[in-house]
């Protein structure tokens, strides 16, 4: 079963009871890590974007939790950013000025392409305009 790319927007939205996603983010933590479907892919980038998101918002305590959730469960794959990978993802984010990609999600991207990882737990349209597959594949959020 081939792995599958957790974006931020997922992870937030499974922690906020008011977000708009956050009854579809219960049904795929619960797909995926739950009932142990495909591997869940990130990296220490969409780590730190979640963890900043949160302490902004004075949720420090969930902000830790979170954070010990994805260093600690054996059903995400954390991946370090190392400087061959942030070039690869810098490369994309300057080749794609008429895109609003940030830059966590161009290294994603090339994260994705290079481990041929097509799906991704997302809510940012940005990964279709990238060619990828969000997840779930009905009732897609613009």
């Amino acid at each position: 079963m081939k792995p599958v790319f957790l974006d931020s927007g997922d992870m937030l939205a499974l922690e906020s009871a008011s977000d708009q996603h956050h009854t579809a983010a219960v049904a795929h933590w619960d797909r995926f890590v739950m009932k142990k479907g495909p591997r869940l892919v990130t990296t220490t980038f969409v780590l730190a974007e979640i963890v900043a998101f949160m302490n902004r918002r004075g949720w420090h305590g969930k902000a830790v939790r979170v954070g010990h959730r994805f260093l600690e469960s054996p059903s995400i794959e954390l991946l370090h950013v190392d400087e061959s990978l942030f070039r690869s993802g810098w490369d994309f984010f300057c080749r794609h000025a008429d895109k609003r990609y940030s830059l966590t999600d161009c290294i994603s991207f090339v994260l994705m392409r290079d481990r041929g990882i097509r799906q991704a737990l997302a809510f940012d349209r940005h990964f279709e305009q990238a060619g990828l597959e969000r997840l779930p594949g009905e009732g897609r959020v613009p």
